[in-house]
């Protein structure tokens, strides 16, 4: 299984590059972590920015696969702990299928986007740098794999 995640935002400072690499180098072939940048939509003095979230969309729909599983990642999804992330992880890895987490630019996603998504979850109630939010997913994802597997790190 597959998880990539398709998030709005480009050149990440080099702390949250190292972090998630670090992470996505403890996690075996069959359960690999992918991290696809997408160019947010122009932002700035009357900008349009419905017209921004669009292109963001846009973008992120080019890059979909037609048989992964959607997450859309958003304050008003349903908060997973980690043992419910490593249950839901290995009910894709079940199911074969790989999954598309999504990340939406400064004003979410589109709304036909986040649609699309069967399931939505939030890391927190708490609006985090789209930078922090990279990082904690990465660990996440780690976690739920230990817990998977039976590997100490968890505890």
């Amino acid at each position: 299984m597959r998880v990539r995640l398709l998030a709005v935002g480009t050149r990440m400072p080099a702390w949250v590059n190292q972090g998630v690499e670090e992470y996505r180098k403890r996690l075996p072939r069959d359960f690999s972590l992918e991290i696809e940048e997408i160019a947010p939509g122009h932002r700035g003095k009357n900008a349009d920015v419905a017209r921004a979230i669009a292109q963001e969309a846009e973008r992120i729909e080019a890059r979909l696969r037609g048989d992964e599983q959607l997450v859309a990642l958003e304050v008003k999804g349903r908060p997973w702990s980690t043992e419910q992330l490593a249950d839901q992880a290995d009910q894709w890895r079940l199911e074969g299928r790989d999954v598309a987490l999504l990340i939406g630019g400064p004003d979410g996603l589109a709304p036909a986007l986040s649609a699309r998504a069967p399931q939505h979850w939030s890391l927190s109630p708490l609006t985090l740098p789209h930078p922090l939010v990279r990082l904690m997913l990465a660990e996440q994802l780690y976690r739920a794999w230990t817990l998977m597997v039976g590997h100490p790190y968890h505890r």
